[in-house]
């Protein structure tokens, strides 16, 4: 720095003569580059600032003008970088509900422990290792998804042995399996990445409800596959019904509105519609079997209730945001009623699992073989061997 100071005065001194000229352009050199060196070793910025006109003045001579560079304040996208810079090295904190930008805010009784913007994919999954109010949505789904995962590969490659028809019914559990993946696996990643942008929140959002519609269908498949075995015609309508409602609710939730706030009880309606619209074939069911009794055990049918009653009481909770809605700010972390839903997605899915499995027990137990009950439509009747016809009598 010592070194400097010969080389501003003397530039100074010339300057005042009007022997140095700096043109305009030419920054970086001459009397910009000595004035930046100078502001440098003087530690004055302020002093510098107010004097530039000044400066600028007595450097426009013989026609020539000059511009001294200034030293520039942080602008907004400097800052910008320097927070994707901490961000990236996981230095941020939680946020208090009222700071987050509106397409963050979703439960205004979780007061605290919100995550902030981060707009980096990197710093969006290494949150999960951190505590806020998505890490256990994020943990229960992401377990979830590798349960799913894991079962399904060991059925696909159990022994053929273990099945009747073993391409159709392997088929039959893996859209099952599939629906249960795709959903658990759209929505902890959609938790992990939704506080990266808005647009990346609306996009991973439409999935997340594509897998919920996914993982109602494919639940249906393989109870109905089994149940309505002896009666295709039925076992087909109700398939393609089912797929039809599917499709339109998977229609009604690419709207960009379906994802906010405002259409909460909107999306739990249209999705509990979809699984309640199982009503149809468990009454058709219990018309066509052999008794109550036979119904239940053949299909499974506590477990059934079991399961939907459990998808209820999580579409309840999420929609009425129990308990945070009593107890606000106390479940900002744990136990709020994002979890409480998951956990009960999570347990219905495996409940359903079971009455599958037994289903496809029961069903390779008895060979495939139709009791005289169930191998004939509703509509259609026995048809009785042929008789001599009566006689006539005098």
């Amino acid at each position: 720095m010592a070194a400097l100071e010969p080389e501003s005065t003397t530039f100074e001194a010339d300057q005042a003569a009007g022997e140095v000229q700096t043109p305009l352009g030419s920054r970086g050199n001459g009397h910009c580059r000595s004035m930046n060196c100078n502001l440098m070793m003087t530690n004055e910025p302020e002093v510098a600032l107010h004097e530039e006109d000044d400066d600028e003045d007595e450097c426009s001579k013989d026609g020539l003008k000059t511009k001294t560079v200034p030293l520039k304040k942080q602008t907004s996208k400097e800052k910008l970088e320097e927070f994707v810079f901490k961000v990236w090295e996981g230095r941020w904190s939680v946020l208090p509900y009222e700071l987050l930008p509106d397409w963050l805010k979703d439960n205004d009784f979780l007061l605290n422990g919100h995550r902030p913007p981060l707009p980096s994919f990197q710093a969006c999954f290494l949150s999960i290792f951190r505590l806020h109010t998505e890490t256990f949505n994020i943990w229960t789904h992401l377990i979830g998804f590798l349960f799913f995962l894991c079962s399904g590969l060991a059925y696909m490659f159990s022994p053929n042995i273990d099945f009747v028809s073993p391409l159709q019914e392997k088929v039959v559990l893996g859209l099952f399996f599939m629906g249960a993946i795709l959903c658990l696996c759209f929505s902890w990643i959609f938790h992990t990445v939704y506080c990266h942008s808005k647009e990346v929140a609306l996009t991973f959002s439409k999935l997340d409800y594509c897998g919920i519609a996914f993982l109602i269908m494919g639940s249906f498949v393989p109870w109905i596959y089994y149940s309505f075995y002896c009666s295709p015609r039925a076992q087909l309508m109700h398939l393609m019904t089912i797929m039809m409602l599917g499709l339109t609710s998977i229609a009604i939730s690419q709207w960009d509105c379906f994802a906010t706030t405002p259409y909460r009880v909107v999306r739990v309606g249209v999705f509990l519609g979809l699984g309640l619209s199982g009503i149809i074939p468990f009454l058709h069911f219990l018309m066509i079997s052999g008794g109550f009794m036979e119904a239940a055990i053949t299909g499974q049918l506590g477990g059934i209730v079991l399961m939907a009653v459990l998808y209820i009481m999580g579409g309840l909770v999420y929609t009425c945001r129990v308990p945070e809605r009593f107890f606000p700010g106390k479940c900002d972390i744990w136990f709020h009623s994002h979890q409480i839903f998951h956990v009960l997605v999570v347990v219905a899915a495996i409940v359903h699992l079971h009455c599958i499995s037994q289903m496809q027990a029961l069903h390779s137990s008895s060979g495939g073989v139709c009791s005289l009950t169930n191998e004939v439509e509703p509509s259609e009747s026995p048809e009785s061997p042929e008789s001599p016809l009566p006689t006539p009598t005098d």
